[in-house]
């Protein structure tokens, strides 16, 4: 009689051959090292988010119809835009505001539609359209927003004797060095002073002279401009000549002719008040008050500087890569007085929630680990944590 087919003949199955021959091999335990070190590459090169990267994709509408009431706007605008905007395919909400002399639609496309099509599709709707626009309306501006526009990092800038002017001096300064670091998308600055020449007219010169504020302004734009004035040729070269008359200084924003009276040029100085000052805008950033000179305890001005990521980019690497840069030029370029403060740091609370979820997996493996080997012995569950 045969004797019956043991286990490691020839009945065995396919698996059964595999695990024979991988038991066999000098390759295995390499393998296995490779694996576990591809798996750790893996996690440490795996990017932090704090939110969550999923399509949504989402665009803002603006329209501008200056003159108009808010109950105007929203008969010929709002209600028309959202009749035409419902008509695109993929969208799953529309939110519109109507306010004096603008409209606003923000559309929502449903989630894990792709970004491009949906931008694709929302701009040939809007522009195949324009003729249905009332008159005086200007053409509507559109702007994708996405998770990424969400800054990441946000740093304040503050300094006792620095006025919201040197503050956003500095901070421009600084924007400049931080766009240069690698995956950041966009910077913003959030209040503080820009430097402009303020014009104020004199409402009793102007009748004097003749002119209207239209004029004026318009005259201003057209002498800060550099135009070509033709060639200058030679026998050998030919050189091309440019009117230069950018605005430069305050001296030559009060040269400026702005019209002609009683035979004789009016000069902007003549009919306005010119001045070199910071800008009148609202936005402003203060501080949490501080001792002030005569010890009482006042907010103090700062400025703010967002800064976003590229999209797929590790929001832990971005804001560590953009701390490095700002210590690195604080000291050369920035005022020895400014003082920079961290006011948000996604990158910083994203590592912390990643590191804690690899915390909790590695507990949970060692626990599971731990248990096969009391149950099933110590290369059972070396091969476990292994694959794990």
């Amino acid at each position: 009689m045969n004797a019956p087919e043991t286990a490691g003949s020839h009945g065995q199955g396919i698996a059964g051959r595999i695990a024979h021959t991988f038991i066999r091999s000098k390759l295995t335990g390499l393998i296995a090292i490779a694996a576990v070190l591809l798996g750790v590459f893996a996690v440490l090169k795996l990017p932090r988010e704090e939110e969550p990267q999923i399509n949504v994709p989402m665009f803002d509408v603006f329209v501008s119809f200056p003159g108009a009431s808010a109950k105007e706007v929203e008969q010929r605008i709002v209600n028309l835009g959202e009749r035409k905007l419902w008509e695109v395919p993929g969208v799953e909400y529309i939110y519109s505001t109507a306010e004096p002399g603008s409209a606003l639609f923000i559309v929502r496309f449903k989630v894990g539609f792709d970004p491009d099509e949906a931008m694709t599709r929302l701009y040939t709707k809007t522009f195949a359209n324009l003729d249905f626009m009332p008159p005086g309306a200007h053409p509507p501006l559109i702007k994708p927003r996405s998770i990424d526009d969400v800054p990441i990092l946000a740093l304040t800038l503050s300094g006792p004797g620095l006025d919201a002017l040197a503050l956003r001096r500095a901070a421009a300064v600084l924007r400049q060095e931080i766009s240069a670091v690698p995956d950041v998308s966009e910077t913003d600055i959030i209040g503080g002073r820009r430097r402009q020449f303020l014009v104020h007219l004199d409402p009793a010169a102007l009748t004097r002279h003749r002119l209207t504020p239209l004029e004026v302004a318009g005259i201003i734009t057209a002498s800060n401009q550099k135009l070509p004035a033709g060639h200058y040729r030679s026998p050998d070269k030919d050189v091309a000549v440019e009117t230069d008359a950018f605005i430069r200084c305050l001296d030559d924003l009060k040269r400026v002719v702005v019209g002609v009276s009683s035979g004789r040029p009016v000069l902007l100085g003549d009919v306005a008040r010119v001045s070199d000052a910071p800008d009148e805008d609202e936005r402003q950033v203060w501080t949490a008050p501080r001792p002030a000179d005569d010890g009482a305890l006042r907010p103090a001005p700062a400025v703010t500087i967002a800064v976003s990521k590229r999209k797929g980019a590790n929001a832990t690497h971005v804001a560590d890569e953009v701390m490095v840069r700002v210590r690195e030029v604080q000291p050369v370029l920035l005022p020895a007085a400014l003082d920079i403060a961290v006011t948000r740091n996604y990158g910083e609370t994203a590592k912390e929630k990643s590191d804690e979820l690899l915390y909790h997996m590695l507990l949970a493996t060692v626990s599971v680990t731990l248990l096969i080997a009391l149950a099933l012995g110590w290369r059972e569950a070396v091969v476990v944590a292994v694959a794990i």
